[in-house]
Formats: C-alpha cells, sequence, structure tokens
C-alpha cells in the first residue's frame, strides 16, 4: 500500500497592502512619541544649562568671599595701550569668567594667564589659555558653533592681535545703559547693573538685594559671539549667520563680548529688551530654550525667565539699587 509523503503546507508571506499598513502604524507612533522623546532630551538640556549657571554663580559668590569684592564685568587698567578711543577700553580686558576660574576647579587655565603680558587677552602667549573653551560656559541646548572664534573688529577685518577666543553660551548683566556706546574712562554712574568694566562692586552695593538682581543669562552663539575669558580693546561681537538678517542685529563694541544690558538705555525711555526677544540684538540675553532663558541672580539661585515677562519688572531686576518694588524673583 502506498503512503502519502505528507501534506504540503504554503507558506504565506505579508501582502504589499499589508506591509504599508504596518509601515503606517510604526510611522504613526515614531510621529507621536518623537516630540516627546524631543521634549525630554530639551529638559534635560534646559537642566544641565541651569547647573552650569547655578556653579558660575557660587562661584562669584566665592570670588566675592576670597576677595571681598565681587568680579569685575572685566578689567582695564590705566596707563595700558592700545586705547580704544571709541569706548576708552584698554588691556588687559581680563573677562569675569576668567576672574572665577579658580573658583571653577579651572586653576590650571586661570594660573597660565598673564594678564600684565603684552596687550593682556590679546597677547599671543595668552592665547593657549583664552581660547580654551570650558564645558562649563556652554549651554547644551545652544546651537551655535562650538569652536573658537577669530576676533573681528567693528568692520568686520581681523583684529590687529590675531586673538582667538573660546566661547560662552554665558553673559553678565551690565544693568540698563549701554556705556561701552560712549568714550566713558569710567562707568560709574552710568552703569547700573552687578558686573560691568572694572565694576568690583561690593555685595553692600547690591541694594535691591542679591535675591533680587540678575547677575548672568544665556547668550546663544548662533545669535552673535561671546567669549568667557575677556575682550580687546577695538574688538566687535558680531551677529551669527542665522540672524545677521535680523532686524536691529548688527555689530557691537568689545564689552558685548562679554556684557549685556536689559534697557532702558539713554535715547530709549521705552525700550526695555526681555529674554529671546525677537528683535534679536547681540547686547540682550537670549537663548536656545523655548519660550524665555536660564538666569543666574545675586544668591546663586537658577530661574528660568519667560520672555513673556513685564518689561518694568525685568529691568527692575537688572538694577543694582533702584529700589524697585519687585515682591518675589519670578
Amino acid at each position: 500500500m502506498a503512503v502519502s509523503g505528507g501534506c504540503g503546507v504554503r507558506s504565506r508571506g505579508f501582502s504589499l497592502v499589508e506591509l504599508l499598513v504596518v509601515i503606517a502604524i510604526i510611522g504613526t507612533l515614531i510621529g507621536l512619541l518623537l516630540p516627546a522623546v524631543q521634549s525630554a532630551r530639551e529638559t534635560a538640556r534646559r537642566s544641565g544649562c541651569s547647573v552650569n549657571l547655578r556653579q558660575l554663580g557660587v562661584a562669584i559668590l566665592a570670588h566675592e568671599s576670597a576677595q571681598r569684592r565681587l568680579p569685575a564685568g572685566y578689567v582695564t587698567e590705566p596707563g595700558r595701550s592700545p586705547v580704544d578711543p571709541a569706548s576708552r577700553d584698554r588691556p588687559p580686558g581680563t573677562g569675569w569668567g576668567l576672574l572665577i576660574a579658580t573658583y571653577l576647579e579651572e586653576s590650571a587655565l586661570a594660573n597660565r594667564y598673564r594678564p600684565a603680558a603684552g596687550t593682556g587677552v590679546g597677547a599671543s602667549e595668552n592665547r593657549p589659555v583664552v581660547s580654551e573653551s570650558p564645558a562649563i560656559f556652554r549651554c547644551p541646548s545652544d546651537g551655535g558653533p562650538r569652536t573658537p572664534f577669530a576676533v573681528l573688529d567693528e568692520a568686520g577685518s581681523p583684529h590687529p592681535s590675531g586673538a582667538v577666543l573660546g566661547r560662552s553660551s554665558y553673559v553678565a548683566n551690565a544693568g540698563h545703559a549701554e556705556p561701552w556706546a560712549e568714550p566713558l574712562e569710567s562707568w560709574e554712574g552710568k552703569a547700573n547693573g552687578p558686573l560691568y568694566r572694572n565694576s568690583w562692586l561690593r555685595v553692600s552695593r547690591v541694594s535691591d538685594g542679591l535675591s533680587k538682581t540678575v547677575f548672568l543669562g544665556e547668550h546663544s552663539q548662533r545669535l552673535s559671539q561671546k567669549a568667557w575669558a575677556g575682550t580687546l580693546p577695538g574688538a566687535a561681537s558680531h551677529p551669527g549667520e542665522t540672524f545677521a538678517a535680523v532686524a536691529g542685529s548688527e555689530p557691537d563694541g568689545a564689552a558685548t563680548l562679554l556684557l549685556v544690558h536689559s534697557g532702558p538705555a539713554d535715547g530709549e525711555a521705552e525700550v526695555i529688551h526681555p529674554p529671546n526677544d525677537p528683535m534679536a540684538h547681540v547686547c540682550q540675553m537670549f537663548s536656545d530654550h523655548s519660550g524665555g532663558c536660564n538666569v543666574a541672580f545675586g544668591d546663586g539661585a537658577v530661574r528660568f525667565i519667560g520672555e513673556s515677562i513685564n518689561l518694568n519688572v525685568w529691568a527692575a531686576l537688572s538694577s543694582v539699587a533702584g529700589g524697585e518694588a519687585v515682591a518675589d524673583a519670578p
């Protein structure tokens, strides 16, 4: 009796329609999950930025504890040359970031820096220091360039020193005005923020209260060049490619490589620049976080300031002794 060789089972694959349905479902799931993943990543980056600013704020307080005064926004010395006739800036140009480097576990950098050498920040022997880009000075969300930049003058030509500076996502608050726009030997009586050229304030000068005075904030390298180590006479901060065509975005003075102001400034009594102002000026706080930027107050606390903050409140938080009534900092 013949025995059959067994039943043949025909294997059936997916049809084209079924494959398309599966792909569509997977695509829909990815579309639903991707925003959540991106949001979680941005939350982590914003938190990392906050930690950076917190450390910078604590280092400023450590400087005050050790030196009995706050660091200056940047330093110039009488008799040094060259002098910029437009701003009266002089060497060494040592910036607030380099002044607090010792308190940020960056003593190796601070100890190698020679402020008395030549043009200070612009001296060739200081280039290995000032061209460094310590991670603590970079916001994880900053979408701008991360490589050091060659310093330019206001016309866009290379600075005579040939200096190259490491970038920073953080800037110091000089107050309401922009004193770098005038040839002033001293900014006393003009700048009313906590960190400006040769400021060296004692804490007692911050009569509005450390917890109600903005010391540091963010500035994206997409908007313009910013440095941590210092600045040079005759230098300028230039808009990044992303913002070069934005109305009002144009090069500004050497001080704006390190400092920003809130407004109102002379001749602009009604103009106040909140964080992330769409006018995107070189001399204001601007972050790559959606809706505002992280800000470090004088007591070391870091808060996220929304771009919709009341303008008068923002101006009040930007001065050290305005006496404005601000119940609680945002």
